[in-house]
């Protein structure tokens, strides 16, 4: 297989658009592409909604499980923390147990913006999974996780 397939010859690479890293990203540009218009419309950024999703589903968080969660690094995260608890958002606050350490949660106004843009995210998921089929995304979720998850502990 090598102009159209996978594998070039032993010492050369495999076709460019046919590496892994270059088809999830081509994947995941194509499932985003549903999102960020929506998400403009909004006035958030793509990482910002992935911060508030997380302290929606988390709670209360401190930053480096936030920054675990949404998958950002920490210098990125401090900048959108930044931004998002001077738009009144998220705040800050001392975690009860351990004083030196701070824990970030949704403000009221954070809630709001989360209740208000999940609809038309589901909306966007709706017409995926309607395009690309029910069955075929809950593959391609089980694929997805059991791919991570392998490679997640094969280097434990």
């Amino acid at each position: 297989m090598t102009n159209s397939g996978t594998r070039g010859n032993a010492g050369t690479l495999r076709d460019f658009r046919h590496s892994l890293p270059m088809e999830l990203l081509r994947a995941r540009e194509a499932a985003m592409a549903r999102f960020r218009p929506m998400l403009r419309e909004h006035g958030l950024t793509e990482q910002q909604w992935r911060v508030i999703r997380a302290l929606a589903d988390g709670d209360r968080l401190d930053a480096s499980e936030l920054a675990r969660r949404s998958y950002l690094l920490a210098p990125s995260l401090t900048r959108i923390l930044q931004f998002l608890e001077k738009e009144g958002l998220v705040k800050r606050s001392s975690d009860s147990r351990d004083q030196r350490r701070s824990v970030l949660a949704l403000t009221a106004k954070g809630r709001r913006v989360f209740n208000r843009v999940g609809p038309d995210s589901e909306i966007r998921y709706a017409e995926i999974e309607a395009q690309f089929g029910r069955d075929r995304l809950n593959t391609l979720y089980e694929l997805l996780a059991d791919f991570y998850t392998t490679l997640d502990s094969a280097d434990s």
